[in-house]
């Protein structure tokens, strides 16, 4: 596999950074997560993270699979030493505190170089490790409504005031950063013989996914018009509409081809000029024709109507239509264990040396004994570890 032979130390909890890391652990990393004996991690939680398959959460199962775990006190001395001794031979370690809570504990970024110059290390925090809001503290939410995308996350048919996104998106966005930013710097390390270090913001990740929004800010100092912008529920072929059984689906594709191809299949060509143009008023038309149509069929009958058009359009599905499509199967999406748990399978499918899977999953501190019997402690360090008195 890709990462065989690379070894990652992951001082992270929750989503960015164990979702970044278990990737790795999918592709051949040993992954090593470290845990506080006392706070072990938050989705292990069955009372926080109540959805849970086979004795463990949901959550945890499809973010910490395929890694190792030794609980640590870095609080401590023998802590201290053995997250110490680790770092001498890992090839990246990922955090994931609050800006200078590594440093504090005697792990940022210069202490962590002097003691392994190869090492790459990636931070991940919610808004960078400098600026006026480096010290706020947020999750998903709260990055993303910094970014602005949370406002323009509503409705094209009434303004309801700004709704959260369904999906953790600068949690995953900042995940799939890191993991970039980390193969980057192994890759620039075959030639310094040097590892890097790497400053990961949520809210920076969420900025960056804006190419095809920031145009009226940057050319027009002005925040969009919704209704004004295609990607927001002013174009007519980017665009929801509901169904006569109270279903949706969504126009997703505005290109000549696809708007001819609906139009003249709805014996309106008459809207194809304006709707080929710039979105705002002049789709209006067009859009108030759409949404009368498309309420006078069921979806059913809608997506009979589209088979075989050359149309971009979905269904509005619910998230578990969406996980039990023959096509999510047939990509390994979504698959079972050998206990029948389900799991999210890795979106990087690699023609040789594809992902193997380990679907494994550690109790906390499960490989403490192991992993300290192969670093050079102290018999005294060792058995404060594991909490054996001399």
């Amino acid at each position: 596999m890709k990462l065989e032979g690379v070894t990652v130390i992951d001082l992270s909890l929750f989503l960015p950074g164990p979702a970044a890391t278990q990737m790795m652990a999918d592709h051949g990393a040993r992954v090593i997560k470290v845990e506080n004996p006392k706070a072990p991690e938050p989705t292990r939680s069955g009372e926080a993270f109540p959805w849970q398959q086979g004795g463990e959460t949901v959550m945890f199962r499809n973010t910490q699979r395929g890694k190792e775990s030794i609980a640590l006190d870095l609080k401590s001395e023998a802590g201290k030493a053995a997250l110490a001794e680790l770092i001498k031979s890992a090839d990246v370690l990922v955090e994931a505190f609050r800006p200078g809570v590594a440093g504090r504990l005697g792990f940022g970024p210069e202490a962590v170089k002097a003691i392994n110059p190869r090492i790459v290390y990636c931070s991940i925090s919610a808004f960078g490790q400098s600026g006026p809001w480096r010290d706020k503290p947020a999750h998903d939410t709260a990055t993303v409504a910094a970014s602005g995308v949370l406002s323009l996350s509503r409705s094209p048919e009434g303004d309801s005031g700004p709704a959260i996104i369904g999906v953790a998106i600068s949690d995953m966005l900042s995940s799939w950063a890191a993991l970039s930013g980390i193969l980057m710097a192994l890759l620039r390390r075959e030639t310094t013989g040097e590892g890097d270090y790497l400053d990961v913001s949520m809210h920076e990740s969420v900025l960056a996914a804006s190419p095809n929004i920031i145009g009226p800010v940057f050319a027009g100092k002005r925040a969009p018009n919704r209704l004004a912008e295609r990607s927001h529920g002013g174009g007519a072929m980017l665009n929801i509409y509901r169904t006569a059984d109270d279903r949706f689906l969504a126009l997703g594709g505005g290109e000549h081809k696809f708007v001819s191809a609906l139009f003249e299949g709805l014996e309106r060509p008459d809207f194809i000029p304006a709707v080929v143009g710039p979105a705002g008023s002049a789709h209006e038309p067009a859009i108030g024709f759409l949404r009368d149509s498309f309420r006078s069929k069921t979806l059913s009958e809608w997506e009979h109507w589209f088979d075989g058009r050359d149309i971009c359009w979905s269904p509005v599905l619910d998230l578990n239509e969406a996980w039990s499509a023959d096509h999510v199967a047939a990509r390994g999406m979504r698959w079972q264990d050998e206990h029948g748990n389900d799991h999210i399978g890795t979106p990087l499918k690699f023609q040789h040396e594809p992902a193997e899977i380990n679907a494994a999953l550690p109790k906390v501190g499960q490989n403490t004994a192991d992993i300290i019997n192969e670093l050079d402690l102290t018999p005294a360090q060792r058995a404060a570890i594991l909490g054996v008195v001399i």
